[in-house]
């Protein structure tokens, strides 16, 4: 993978915005500080510079990814091109394929309304609420 950088070490919440796992490098930089990002295991800090071969584990949302770093890149490509950044593991694509059904299956006995609660609706809506105050 060809690096932006001539140097082979960037800053992780550089990196984290370039390969696209958040939209600004700000958020990226909350995220590591919140402690949603670890290399090796540790919390690190957002200027720890990471190399090639390091891995990751990031938590955005629900899901987590387990990351082996694969290039380097200062600059927010493409999508096909911050995806070359890093490798995840099979059991973190797995895991979170699991989790993903699991959330489908979750939402599948729910029927939205069909339309707007009435006015009468509304009401008893209200009062059911009322019985749990008392």
């Amino acid at each position: 993978m060809q690096s932006a950088n001539p140097q082979d070490t960037v800053r992780l919440d550089v990196w984290l915005w370039a390969a696209r796992f958040f939209k600004t490098r700000s958020l990226a930089k909350q995220a590591v500080d919140t402690g949603k990002v670890e290399v090796a295991g540790q919390r690190p800090k957002p200027s720890r510079a990471i190399r090639i071969g390091e891995t990751l584990r990031v938590v955005r949302g629900e899901e987590a990814f387990d990351l082996a770093v694969r290039g380097l890149s200062e600059v927010r490509g493409p999508a096909p091109v911050a995806q070359a950044l890093y490798a995840e593991t099979p059991e973190s694509k797995a895991r979170r394929e699991q989790q993903r059904l699991q959330r489908a299956a979750m939402r599948d006995g729910y029927r939205p309304p069909e339309h707007k609660p009435d006015k009468r609706a509304r009401r008893l809506i209200q009062a059911l609420g009322d019985i749990d105050a008392s």
